[in-house]
């Protein structure tokens, strides 16, 4: 076995080691009921956490009723929503060595959203769904309400909301929490000129347009323990002239890295329906790259990185420090151990399974070829 494979190699932030550089993405399963894991939410991290990820990142949760994306997903803003995502920490904990953390948002104008199999646009009042925020009173698109702009009982509000969650995924077992600053949710709204027409201190340039999610970053550093990682997903361009640029998303992400932030996801887009995103494999790559020069954050990449030979190749070239899998491990739950058989690493096969390697099960020649191939 190649034990050089960087893929599978550990990584340290502050004081937790990961047992590899491989995260699962945060992916929203629209499953929750009042904001509350269910069993779905058990066996889809669990099956992810038998793959043997170093870290499963928990889809997008909102710290307020309002700020959850549809009214089924997560939230972690009462003892129930707690509560739940106690249990469900526990028990992925115990199919693995996963590291598993929560990404804290608010999704502002794009929020009281029908799941995906239920409509487009938002749920309106009299259906479950609920009055929206944003910067400025600009709506996502047409079947999207105007947004009510951000007041002053609505900044105080969200500091203490990012923060008391914070608390409770600490108290839920929680090992690293990320806040949401991209896909064109709240954070992200703050920071660009395209859906920021403030004409206060939190708006105009890129200090205005940064004072609220830095206040938020000030806000849950705080509130989480200092050995345990904070780390930020960001959009590091809207693809829109005129909107938030690479350029300006590493000078944000210097003003976090100062204030505690340890690593950043880069992703890309989300802000408007309109964009034309140049979607292929690694299509964001070169943006992870820039950040990770010029910030020296831990950086993650993500964005159609299904095949293990680019993310080795990724990771050899300096451009990321971790991987992030979304899809394709939706569509392949042992994503990990096909890249380690690719790779010629070993496989992070839990005990309880190792029968089907190929030491165990002569099958082994037999099963179907992995999707994921050079």
């Amino acid at each position: 076995m190649n034990e050089q494979v960087r893929l599978f190699q550990p990584l340290t932030i502050r004081d937790l080691t990961f047992s590899n550089r491989v995260a699962v993405a945060p992916m929203c399963q629209y499953s929750a009921k009042d904001g509350v894991a269910q069993d779905w939410h058990l066996q889809h991290y669990g099956s992810m956490a038998a793959s043997g990820p170093g870290l499963i990142v928990m889809e997008a949760t909102g710290v307020s009723p309002d700020g959850r994306i549809s009214p089924g997903c997560l939230g972690l803003y009462n003892d129930h929503c707690e509560a739940g995502l106690a249990r469900l920490v526990a028990s992925v904990k115990s199919f693995g060595h996963s590291k598993i953390a929560v990404q804290l948002g608010h999704a502002g104008r794009k929020a009281s959203s029908h799941l995906p199999w239920g409509g487009r646009g938002a749920v309106p009042p009299e259906q479950g769904g609920w009055s929206l925020i944003a910067p400025s009173a600009l709506a996502f698109d047409e079947t999207f309400p105007v947004p009510s702009e951000v007041g002053p009982y609505d900044i105080d509000r969200l500091r203490h909301a990012f923060a008391e969650a914070a608390e409770r995924a600490n108290r839920a077992g929680v090992d690293v929490v990320e806040i949401h600053s991209a896909h064109g949710y709240l954070l992200h709204e703050f920071l660009s000129p395209l859906t920021n027409r403030r004409n206060d201190a939190y708006g105009g340039k890129l200090d205005g347009r940064m004072r609220f999610p830095m206040e938020i970053v000030r806000s849950v550093r705080r509130a989480w323990p200092l050995g345990k990682p904070l780390g930020m997903r960001i959009s590091a361009t809207d693809w829109v002239e005129g909107g938030f640029t690479p350029d300006e998303a590493v000078v944000y992400l210097n003003a976090c890295k100062a204030e505690g932030v340890d690593y950043v996801c880069v992703s890309s887009g989300g802000l408007v329906p309109d964009a034309k995103i140049p979607v292929g494999p690694g299509y964001q790559v070169h943006l992870a790259a820039k950040i990770k020069a010029e910030t020296g954050l831990i950086t993650r990449a993500v964005g159609m990185i299904a095949d293990p030979h680019l993310a080795e190749d990724i990771l050899a070239k300096g451009q990321a420090d971790v991987i992030a899998i979304g899809r394709a491990f939706l569509d392949d739950p042992r994503w990990c151990w096909r890249a380690a058989e690719a790779l010629g690493a070993e496989p992070p096969i839990p005990p309880q399974y190792l029968r089907v390697g190929p030491k165990l099960w002569p099958g082994a020649e037999l099963k179907k070829p992995s999707l994921v191939t050079a």
